[in-house]
């Protein structure tokens, strides 16, 4: 990045540096983050190796019960303060989730603006109540009280799709319930996911020891789920990844919040009006190259339409140009990796050879895949069982609402659902069939907010939510208190 781009995110602190108590020497040395786009060098981070986290870890543990003894109104203020400087430097840290992210700008513009909603909504939630009264059930007239109280120190893992937001909402969650965090951000996106978090928190005035960032890889990870000075572990990845992660803490005795993806169907119903189904489905399947584990997966449409909506689809797919997002107008920039493209390349490929029509689109050129549209799919199709996570529209076609419910939930992911129709009524009530966590009537699958619980059921997650009430759930635990105005004997 230029010079004019150095004074809130200014390159000579962060380079070649981990955030252990300030920036420090990683025990891993340097590593080069690339722009997904065009491989240029986007800035050089440090790597942290497991004897940094076990570093960062006991400094956050000793740290944490002063945190949680801080005023609620201290801890929403930093957390207020975060926000404010996020949005007050948005100018200077779009370009650089443009780049290493491969993000286009209104989506780049997104993560600003959502990380900062988190962040507020955290600030809110440390001001509610934590102690619930109980009534005695033993005669004893004792008070009796449920308080929750931080789990401790929380580890954070988070993937490169969406690292600020995906890296803050938990990071947020955390502190505002008393909290300590050690964050792994994915090394592909260290900076978005990791560096912005950190500066932000030091010019909001948040307490040394409390917000520690060790970029690094699958051995960092396996150290934060073994050491003992972590009590949880929130994961937002792969459900592969997920579920090693929910081994290792289900062994070590860690509470873990697993969020995994989705294979997320958005259901056309035969009232509905196909030109607006159509922009549902658009952007739902190609926002941000369709890398969002909210992504819509599946597009179920009646027979009668389902041909005609798959091509309304491909008009819209030959006017999404591909592109570099930091130079050229584009609505879709790259994949994160090469090996992205050529996996997803080959999912249409199998389901052409299996008897599904491409009518646009479905080949790479390097990082870069354009926007695609496959219809006839059918179950035994790669494209209709795994979550693709790339650019392509998957039409499949329903005889009726019996059959367009069993083949969303053929999956075993169980995150988002869909249905768009005239009918509101008959639409939710087809809708409450779906096996998933949220339920969108009259709208796409890639909807989010800061004050509502996000999880899924089945490969989706293990039942955790993240966010609104689901904040003080998940971060704490409750201790059981009563308090007799005096001891009495017992009669051994």
């Amino acid at each position: 990045m230029d010079g004019s781009l150095a004074e809130f995110l200014d390159q000579s602190v962060w380079t070649g540096k981990v955030y252990i108590d300030g920036w420090n020497d990683g025990t891993g040395g340097t590593e080069a983050v690339t722009a997904p786009a065009d491989g240029a060098l986007v800035g050089t981070i440090g790597r942290a190796t497991a004897r940094d986290l076990a570093r960062a870890a006991a400094s956050a543990a000793a740290a944490q019960p002063a945190w949680e003894a801080t005023a609620p109104e201290e801890r929403a203020a930093i957390l207020n303060r975060a926000a404010d400087i996020l949005q007050a430097n948005a100018d200077e840290l779009i370009p650089w989730i443009i780049r290493e992210s491969g993000s286009i700008p209104p989506k780049a513009g997104i993560e600003i603006e959502h990380s900062a909603g988190f962040l507020r909504a955290a600030a809110e939630a440390a001001l509610e109540p934590r102690v619930l009264a109980l009534k005695s059930v033993d005669g004893r007239e004792a008070e009796e009280q449920l308080i929750r109280v931080a789990h401790g120190v929380v580890g954070v893992i988070s993937p490169f799709n969406f690292p600020l937001i995906l890296s803050i909402r938990a990071i947020a969650a955390a502190l505002a319930t008393g909290n300590a965090v050690v964050h792994k951000p994915d090394p592909r996106t260290p900076i978005s996911g990791g560096v912005m978090i950190a500066r932000a928190f030091e010019d909001a005035g948040l307490p040394s020891g409390l917000l520690h960032i060790v970029p690094g890889g699958a051995e960092v990870g396996a150290a934060m789920c073994a050491d003992p000075n972590i009590a949880m572990v929130s994961f937002t990845g792969s459900p592969e990844v997920g579920s090693r992660v929910g081994e290792a803490c289900g062994r070590n005795l860690k509470k873990v919040q697993l969020e995994l993806g989705g294979k997320n169907a958005l259901i056309v119903m035969d009232d509905a009006d196909l030109d607006i189904a159509a922009s549902n489905a658009a952007w739902g399947t190609w926002l941000h190259q369709g890398q969002i584990c909210m992504a819509t997966g599946l597009i179920l449409a009646p027979v009668a339409k389902a041909a005609m909506l798959a091509e309304m689809l491909a008009t819209k797919a030959h006017h999404l140009p591909v592109g570099n997002p930091a130079m050229d107008a584009c609505a879709l920039g790259p994949l994160i990796v090469e090996a992205e493209a050529k996996r997803i390349e080959a999912i249409v490929e199998d389901a052409v050879a299996k008897g599904a029509t491409l009518h646009v689109g479905g080949k790479a050129k390097g990082t870069m895949f354009p926007a695609t549209v496959l219809s006839g799919v059918k179950p035994g199709m790669r494209a209709f069982e795994e979550e693709i996570f790339g650019p392509v529209a998957v039409v499949v076609a329903y005889t009726d609402e019996a059959q367009a419910v069993e083949l969303a939930n053929m999956s075993d992911f169980g995150l988002v659902g869909s249905v768009i129709g005239s009918d509101v009524a008959r639409a939710k009530a087809l809708g409450m069939r779906l096996k998933v966590g949220h339920l969108h009537i009259n709208d796409q699958t890639v909807t989010a907010s800061p004050i509502a619980p996000f999880g899924g059921r089945g490969r989706s997650g293990n039942g955790s939510r993240i966010s609104g009430p689901a904040i003080w759930e998940e971060f704490t635990q409750y201790v059981w208190v009563t308090t007799k105005p005096a001891a009495t004997p017992y009669p051994f």
